[in-house]
């Protein structure tokens, strides 16, 4: 009997804890909200009271308004589509990439060793200044542009990645070889499992990496893309298109990272 009151004593504390937790956030979530619907309103007031220069900083009316005449004239979808086409395929190229050279490194430490300053300065390099290269080697279109954004993201992801399995506990890969397990086994069934929350790292880092990517090499040779609407905005002073073009680009950027979210909780709870 008393056991069975201590359990439910524990399993009440278990669901309060449970609903404090949902309530902070609930709470986070909506002091968010809240922060963006105030500095809109604000900024929406001071451009009508002419405090702020519309023309400059354009106001969120005129930007919704933006946003609706790209709609209806059928090119809103399109730029946003290119945009993001471009971004989950140097994201995923560079993810995949960087994971598997870091995969190759830990396998060989002579190699990793021989590399190392290598991928220091290639990651040091700003690649941005290599946008011109690969504009002439792999012509001006959609492959420069997922090159550049590839070129951001996989020196970090390789570093990264890279570090996480050389740091992995000596003491578990030294229990398995104890048992005859070879270096491939370690490395499944101890290595890699023990840094997929790096991975998740890698990936949440390379979300920013290449929207930057892309959106330089936007800048530099695409003629659609939110990287074109906010360049050409800005050569024909339409500021109203510039703003809505990054609002929508903070938009994309968030949605894809919360992607990467929603996969970090889907392997933690198969992993438990």
């Amino acid at each position: 009997m008393f056991k069975h009151k201590q359990e439910t004593n524990l399993s009440s504390e278990r669901l309060e804890y449970l609903k404090s937790k949902k309530r902070r956030k609930v709470s986070v979530l909506v002091t968010q909200i809240v922060i963006l619907v105030v500095f809109f309103a604000q900024w929406e007031i001071l451009a009508r009271l002419n405090i702020v220069d519309s023309f400059i900083t354009s106001q969120p009316s005129r930007i919704v308004n933006t946003i609706i005449n790209l709609y209806r004239e059928g090119q809103l979808f399109h730029h946003i589509g290119i945009t993001c086409w471009e971004t989950v395929v140097g994201f995923v190229a560079g993810t995949v990439l960087g994971t598997l050279i870091a995969v190759v490194l830990w396998w060989s430490e002579f190699l990793s060793k021989v590399l190392e300053p290598y991928l220091v300065i290639l990651n040091s390099l700003p690649k941005i200044a290599l946008g011109p290269i690969f504009i002439v080697w792999f012509g001006a279109g959609t492959t420069s542009i997922i090159i550049i954004a590839l070129a951001i993201s996989i020196v970090v992801s390789i570093l990264e990645v890279l570090n996480g399995f050389m740091a992995t506990d000596e003491e578990q890969i030294k229990l398995v070889k104890t048992f005859g397990a070879s270096r491939f086994q370690v490395f499944t069934k101890v290595v890699f499992p023990a840094n997929l929350p790096v991975i998740i790292n890698s990936l949440k880092v390379n979300v920013g990496l290449s929207w930057v990517g892309v959106i330089v090499g936007e800048f530099l040779v695409s003629k659609s893309g939110l990287g074109y609407l906010i360049v050409y905005g800005g050569q024909v002073f339409k500021l109203d298109l510039v703003m809505a073009s990054v609002i929508i680009l903070c938009i994309a950027a968030g949605i894809m990272y919360q992607a990467v979210v929603l996969l970090q909780k889907v392997l933690i709870k198969k992993h438990i």
